[in-house]
């Protein structure tokens, strides 16, 4: 299977996506969908977290960083990386990236204006990562 592929144990990997500007929720999930990825998607943290907590195939989360409500991607991604520690993560933001120390293991950080042949060769780098680690030995 090359990295190219985003499917895990012959699986569509699925991706959720989460940010709370409609347009730019829309555009990365055509984004995603064009790469081959099954999409969800969010309006914030807290929608995200309860999407987890029902949907056990999520392979990776894609959030923006400044959302509303009590949780924004920051402590989302920290959360993830807690609960569901398998579920890779990209944070993306128009502001100030966070400090290495505040990211979780693992996780990627990008900027928008996103570049999406870059964000989609990552999604498919992380998920092929995880693909190779599910399988026996």
């Amino acid at each position: 299977m090359s990295t190219t592929d985003p499917r895990i144990d012959g699986h569509t990997a699925i991706v959720l996506i989460v940010e709370d500007e409609p347009l730019q929720r829309l555009d990365m999930i055509d984004m995603a969908e064009r790469a081959g990825f099954e999409v969800l998607e969010a309006h914030d943290a807290s929608h995200a977290v309860a999407l987890l907590e029902i949907r056990t195939d999520v392979r990776l989360v894609l959030t923006d960083i400044d959302m509303p409500g009590a949780m924004d991607g920051m402590n989302l991604a920290a959360a993830v990386r807690k609960r569901w520690p398998p579920i890779e993560i990209i944070i993306i933001t128009a502001g100030p990236a966070p400090a290495q120390s505040e990211m979780p293991e693992r996780a990627v950080f990008m900027t928008k204006p996103l570049n999406y042949e870059r964000v989609v060769e990552t999604m498919k780098r992380m998920t092929a990562i995880q693909n190779a680690q599910s399988r026996p030995r």
